[in-house]
């Protein structure tokens, strides 16, 4: 956005108060917000701030309406071909951004909104099969290795793109990571199965362990789910509330720190670039570790799920949002802004093995059609801040960007009492299976002994 915005059209104007708190030279940079630095002839677009936000949150519209959908058929089908096709999607449609950028905003607010309608099926669809491959034991370590990857992913991503945009112009972003996604679906149908019992290289005993160790709870569901059991369930509804908080900060970075970065602090395209990707690094390493040392904690029976899930949201949501209320009172320092954002996304990555990984905890048989609900509510705050922060930050001002860091810290701490109160990590009766129904309730009017 920051390559392909002009920014000379863009910012305020040179007789206003706003947007010039922090002085261009601090950084050795004369002219980075004026004129990102790119091979001639790359064309730039006169969007504004509300404008920048609304394409910035475009990808949201459409992400949040297959969520559903795909958690629920993956449940179903399996979640192999949806998550596979989901990336082929969004990767060959964002090969075709540079055409519609200069079609104009309306036909780019289309295309990504086309782009997350592709995308959102496929975290149900993980989910869906980590419910048939992940043993209880491993689940936390091996479900926040791979959910790792979005930060990962943003960790090379922006250093890259800003590297690309540089040196061959913006729109060679879009052709090299559309194409490399559209590669990459050709190696998921080659190499994976939906489930242990399918997959034709792995050894018979690995294959025995998975599936007694997850037993009839991970496999798939039918056509009926309890519907009503699910919107009156509790730690459900904990697992909303706390995602939506914990997304909304998460989301509001990911699209508008590079502006911050531009705007505010005047870096340049390539310090941009790194130094918004920083805090990702942080993020992917400590999401890494929380699954090991939350499966190490329930492997030696130190706490319960219900503990170590609430353990770990509360450090990834509360400590996250002081460093981010400490991110709007750092002024013009770019040092202390990067360090602060970087402490803050590093301790966030802790919630991984907290409630982003509850679903199969309370409901392993329909973790997918969980997750599409939990992420439909959970891509609202996609949506919803990138716009909130365009207008909060239309003058580019520091008071408007302290705006922006103490709205996130507060909703991130609001997300974490709720969790705390209401949490759990209890298979909720409802999505147990038949005949385990059945017995449970058998245990709980005293006829067997338990």
């Amino acid at each position: 956005m920051v390559a392909m915005v002009n920014g000379t059209n863009s910012q305020p104007s040179l007789n206003s108060s706003v947007g010039h708190e922090c002085p261009v030279s601090s950084h050795g940079n004369n002219n980075s917000s004026q004129t990102p630095d790119q091979p001639d002839g790359i064309p730039q677009y006169s969007w504004d701030s509300p404008t920048q936000g609304l394409l910035l949150g475009a990808f949201f519209f459409g992400y949040l309406v297959t969520q559903i959908p795909g958690g629920y058929l993956a449940g179903h089908f399996g979640g192999s071909i949806f998550l596979g096709g989901g990336v082929l999607g969004t990767a060959a449609l964002t090969l075709l951004t540079p055409l519609a950028a200069q079609l104009g905003p309306y036909w780019l607010f289309g295309l990504r909104a086309l782009e997350g309608f592709g995308e959102g099926v496929t975290f149900p669809a993980m989910m869906a099969m980590w419910a048939r491959w992940a043993p209880p034991l491993e689940r936390s370590r091996l479900m926040t290795l791979s959910g790792s990857g979005a930060n990962f992913g943003a960790f090379v991503a922006l250093p890259l793109t800003g590297f690309i945009c540089h040196s061959l112009g913006w729109p060679a972003v879009f052709y090299i990571c559309g194409g490399a996604g559209c590669i990459w679906t050709v190696f998921w149908f080659i190499l994976v199965s939906d489930q242990p019992g399918t997959h034709p290289r792995i050894s018979t005993r690995e294959k025995h362990y998975i599936i007694n160790s997850i037993g009839k709870d991970g496999g798939a569901h039918g056509w009926s789910v309890p519907l009503l059991p699910m919107v009156l369930s509790v730690p459900l509804w904990a697992i909303i509330v706390s995602q939506m908080c914990a997304n909304w900060g998460y989301y509001t970075l990911l699209t508008s720190l590079p502006t911050y970065m531009d705007t505010v602090l005047h870096f340049d395209l390539r310090q941009n670039a790194f130094l918004s990707a920083l805090p990702y690094l942080g993020g992917w390493a400590f999401s890494v570790i929380s699954g090991v040392v939350a499966d190490s904690l329930l492997e030696k029976e130190l706490l319960s799920v219900t503990a170590v899930r609430k353990i770990f949201t509360i450090t990834g949501l509360l400590l996250p949002a002081a460093f981010l209320v400490a991110v709007g009172y750092s002024g013009c320092s770019g040092v202390l802004a990067v360090t602060f954002l970087t402490l803050s996304t590093t301790v966030g990555g802790t919630s991984a093995a907290g409630v982003f990984i509850n679903q199969i905890d309370i409901a392993p048989r329909y973790a997918g059609v969980l997750l599409g609900i939990t992420n439909t509510f959970g891509t609202i705050p996609g949506v919803v801040a990138p716009i909130v922060t365009g207008y909060l930050t239309k003058d580019h001002s520091l008071a408007g960007w302290r705006n922006v860091f103490c709205l996130s810290a507060g909703i991130s701490a609001g997300g974490a009492i709720v969790f705390t109160l209401f949490g759990s990590g209890k298979v909720q009766k409802w999505a147990l299976a038949e005949e385990d129904q059945e017995q449970a309730e058998t245990e709980r009017d005293g006829l067997i002994p338990t």
